[in-house]
Formats: C-alpha cells, sequence, structure tokens
C-alpha cells in the first residue's frame, strides 16, 4: 500500500475494506504502450532529455516453489545503463507494483535524477500479473487456478531470478552490487527482498512502505485517522464538514428530488435513482478524501488527477462551516470533490464508477488483498471524519471467496515476513511521509544503526521517490540526501566485500 489508493469495497454492501490500492506517485505521467516482442527483442523509448530505456522480456517460471507447473512467461523489464560505471557501479532495482512498469519508471523521478551521482544502471521490474507479464496470457484473471501465482512472494521470486540473469549476462555486471528501490506496494517488496535475499540486494530503500498495516501490527483505524489529520491542518471547519455530510447525504437521498438534486449538484454521469445507490455515492467521495490525502503534494501534478498544489488545502477553502443546513453543506462539498476530478474543467460530468489512473492493476491487487495481502481498516467517526465501519474479517473472507473463490489468510504476512520482529535484518531505510494516511503502517522509528527510519513531515505518499521540483520542502531534499549517502555507503561496503 497505493495509490498511491483506493480505498474502496468489492461491493457497496460489503462491511469493512477489501483493500486499498498503493501508488507511487511522480511529477510527469506518461504511459507507453509496447509491443510484446521475444526475450532477446528489444525497443528504445525517449521520453524526455533525462528518460531514455530500453525493454526487455525475460523467460521467467510461472512457479518458482513447486515442481508440476512447469510452463514459464515473459516478465517484461525496463533498463537503461546511461550512466553506469562498469567496473563496480551499482544497479538501482525498482521492484514493480500493481500496475504498468512504464507508469512507474517514467514517474519514479529520484532513480533518474541520482543515476549519473552514482554511476548506476537502472532496472525497472514489472510485477507478474501487471502490465503485459501475465503469466498466462488473456486466461491470466480468468479463475482462481490462473490467479493462484499471484503472490508477492513469487513476485520476488522473480525479480531475484532477473537479477541473478542480469549479472552474469550484461558485460561488467557481475561485480556490481543490486539495491532494490519501490514505493508504496513496490517499498514493501523492496524492504521484503532485502530481507529474503541478502545474497541478492545489497540494501533496499522502502519508501511510504506500509509493512506492518496487517493483522495485530497497528491499529485499524490508524489510516483514516491520519487522512483525517490532513483535511482537520489544511483549514478551520474542513474535517468536521466532511463528518457531518455523510448523514446530509442521507437525509437528501431520502425522496426522489433530493436524489434529482444531487445527481445535479455533483454533476453526475449516472443520475442516482434510488436511495440505497447512496450507498456507492459516499464510498466514491470517501475514496475521493483518501486519493486527495495521498497525493497532497506541494507542486501541481498529474498523478491521478490533474491537481493544484497542495490540493488539501485548495478543497479545505470550500468546507470552512460545518454547521450549515444540509444543502449548503454538499454544494461544498461538491465544489471541493469538482476540484479533484475537474480541476482542468473539462470533465462533462463526473463518473462515480472511476476515481483514479487506468494504469494500476485494481482487480489484481483486490485479489491480492483476498489472499495474502490482508490489511485491516476501520472507522469510527470520532477520531476520523468518516462514517463509523467496523473490520469484520469474517465478512470480508466472505466477499472474497464470493468474488474470487478463495479465501485469506490474515496473519500469513507476519509469518513469512516476520512482522514487527525484523531487528535481524539489516540496510533498509524505510521513509514515510507525515501526510501520508500509509506511515500509520510503516517503519517510523530507527529499529538499528542499519534499519532506518525517515520522517518527511510535509511529505505526502513516497514524495521522496519522486523527481526534484523547486517545491520541493526542506525535509525532503534533506531525505533524499540522507538516501543517496546511505546507498554510496552500501556500495562502499560491497566493494571490500570477498
Amino acid at each position: 500500500m497505493s495509490a498511491e489508493i483506493r480505498a474502496v469495497t468489492i461491493r457497496p454492501t460489503f462491511t469493512g475494506t477489501v483493500g486499498v490500492v498503493l501508488l507511487l506517485g511522480c511529477l510527469r505521467v506518461l504511459c507507453l504502450n509496447t509491443q510484446l516482442l521475444p526475450r532477446q527483442g528489444a525497443v528504445t523509448y525517449t521520453v524526455s532529455d533525462s528518460i531514455s530505456y530500453m525493454t526487455y522480456y525475460f523467460e521467467q517460471q510461472i512457479d518458482h516453489f513447486g515442481f508440476l507447473e512447469n510452463g514459464t512467461f515473459k516478465q517484461r523489464y525496463l533498463f537503461n545503463d546511461q550512466h553506469w560505471h562498469r567496473n563496480g557501479g551499482p544497479i538501482l532495482f525498482y521492484t514493480g507494483n500493481e500496475g504498468d512498469i512504464t507508469w512507474f519508471c517514467n514517474n519514479t523521478g529520484f532513480m533518474w535524477d541520482v543515476a549519473e551521482e552514482l554511476d548506476a544502471m537502472l532496472v525497472f521490474a514489472e510485477h507478474r500479473y501487471y502490465g503485459e507479464s501475465m503469466p498466462f496470457g488473456p486466461d491470466s484473471y480468468s479463475d482462481a487456478k490462473h490467479l493462484n501465482y499471484l503472490t508477492s512472494e513469487q513476485a520476488l521470486a522473480d525479480f531475484a531470478v532477473l537479477i541473478k540473469y542480469l549479472k552474469e549476462t550484461v558485460p561488467g555486471a557481475q561485480r556490481s552490487p543490486v539495491i532494490a528501490i519501490g514505493g508504496s506496494y513496490g517499498g514493501m517488496l523492496a524492504a521484503w527482498m532485502r530481507m529474503k535475499y541478502p545474497n541478492i540486494v545489497v540494501g533496499a530503500l522502502a519508501s511510504s512502505a506500509p509493512i506492518w498495516q496487517f493483522t495485530g501490527m497497528v491499529p485499524c483505524g490508524v489510516f483514516y485517522k491520519i487522512v483525517t489529520e490532513d483535511f482537520h491542518k489544511s483549514g478551520p471547519g474542513c474535517s468536521e464538514s466532511i463528518r457531518r455530510s455523510w448523514k446530509a447525504v442521507d437525509n437528501i437521498s431520502s425522496t426522489d428530488e433530493g436524489l434529482e438534486w444531487l445527481s445535479g449538484e455533483f454533476s453526475l454521469c449516472s443520475p442516482l435513482k434510488r436511495k440505497e445507490e447512496a450507498v456507492g455515492f459516499k464510498a466514491w467521495l470517501q475514496e475521493t478524501w483518501v486519493n486527495l490525502a495521498m497525493v497532497d503534494y506541494p507542486y501541481q501534478a498529474n498523478f491521478l488527477q490533474p491537481l493544484p498544489r497542495w490540493p488539501v488545502k485548495y478543497v479545505c477553502r470550500y468546507l470552512t462551516d460545518s454547521t450549515v443546513p444540509d444543502k449548503p453543506l454538499l454544494k461544498g462539498v461538491a465544489q471541493a470533490v469538482k476540484v479533484y476530478y475537474n480541476y482542468t474543467g473539462s470533465a462533462q460530468c463526473l463518473n462515480i464508477s472511476q476515481t483514479a489512473t487506468g494504469n494500476l492493476g485494481y482487480i489484481g491487487w483486490f485479489y491480492q488483498a483476498c489472499t495474502e495481502m490482508v490489511m485491516p481498516m476501520c472507522s469510527d467517526g470520532v477520531q476520523d471524519m468518516f462514517e463509523p465501519q467496523t473490520w469484520d474479517f469474517g465478512a470480508f473472507s466472505e466477499e472474497c471467496y464470493a468474488q474470487f473463490g478463495v479465501r485469506p489468510r490474515a496473519d500469513w504476512v507476519g509469518t513469512i515476513y516476520g512482522g514487527k520482529n525484523i531487528k535481524d535484518h539489516s540496510n533498509i531505510i524505510f521513509s514515510n511521509g507525515g501526510l501520508d494516511p500509509w506511515s500509520g503502517g510503516g517503519v517510523t522509528r530507527n529499529i538499528s544503526s542499519s534499519l532506518v527510519a525517515i520522517m518527511i513531515p510535509d511529505g505526502a505518499h513516497h514524495l521522496d521517490l519522486r523527481y526534484n521540483t523547486n517545491y520541493d520542502p526542506q525535509s525532503v531534499l534533506d531525505a533524499r540526501e540522507f538516501e543517496v549517502n546511505y546507498i554510496k555507503l552500501w556500495v562502499t561496503q560491497a566493494a571490500k566485500t570477498p
């Protein structure tokens, strides 16, 4: 976790939250659709003066841990060695998230910004079942049998095998130390990569990586509490107005006239026809506030949606008085929502079935949430601005079974990755932003001298992995400098290792 994020349920009637899609943000969003090429085929893409990469496809095992399924698939990875020093220069290896790898590549500015300084090769590896890396082609999502190999363990094994292949086949790479880098779910994978394969990667930068957002590790309400704090700090009356808006929606949607008014005021593409549809409408609003908190960046950005700088402060200007009657209150909510969905003024209407970019694999992430990525979330309407919603694992399990025919394993991630008992690992940087809801499930304090935490008070979701800009707060500039220095230390240590 994101997106960095969707706080959504599989169906509006579900009790609890199935899973939040974890995202990696960037200053620019430019996604390139490539043709599927054979393993040794490659094509060069030049996105700007600073971004140019080759696209390759590597023949991966579908199942790394069993011997019955012997099939393979083509895993896409992107490669740049423009600044790489072949005599020991490091390999910065991006551990791909739940989406198209070109989107993450073109938007992970930190790696492009530091490649020359570090004499580094850049590799962006696509996560299986996302983008073009489909183990069973068009049948990959057809049923639970085909989805069975969509796990973080299989993805980490993909990365390990690919790194081994690169070091064996790229001339000069044999002595190149590898640093895993990722944000959100990719950051979790980067950290777990160092934990599970310390022989493959010498260190990891895990940005906005909520490795503790799992059963029994943090309170289930911490995520929505941080979202609320963002809005509370961004304008007087803002979080209070949102907290009151849920009841206002219930009141207005109780009549046909009210449904028509809501549909018109929010410029909905599909008008609300029945009061039961207010449940989905409120879920859409909730997801909107979460997304805004995640992408509360100090500059204009076109990530989930085109947005102004400090977008939470921007929308809070419409939510200043929580004491007004229902319709004036919801007029302000509508204006705030339109900042997120129609800041450019180009949208003719608002579609409540879509809240973010289409470059993320929502179905794949929902499946992962229904198997091993079980992240309990709840709200109480007191410490947060949302409607009370308990975490009901039983209902969650039933919903997952109805959707995919599988049951979640609530404690599995803690079992395989160690939960909070990770003190014996080394060389991992955990960075988190004070504005990021996912920081509640992240590592925010040093665990040892080589398991270090960076807090960026003015940072939203993985701000440190975005491109350098003139609007960056000093805290993120300091964080990036710290990260680069640690990477240099790992490279130096690796060079001294026989």
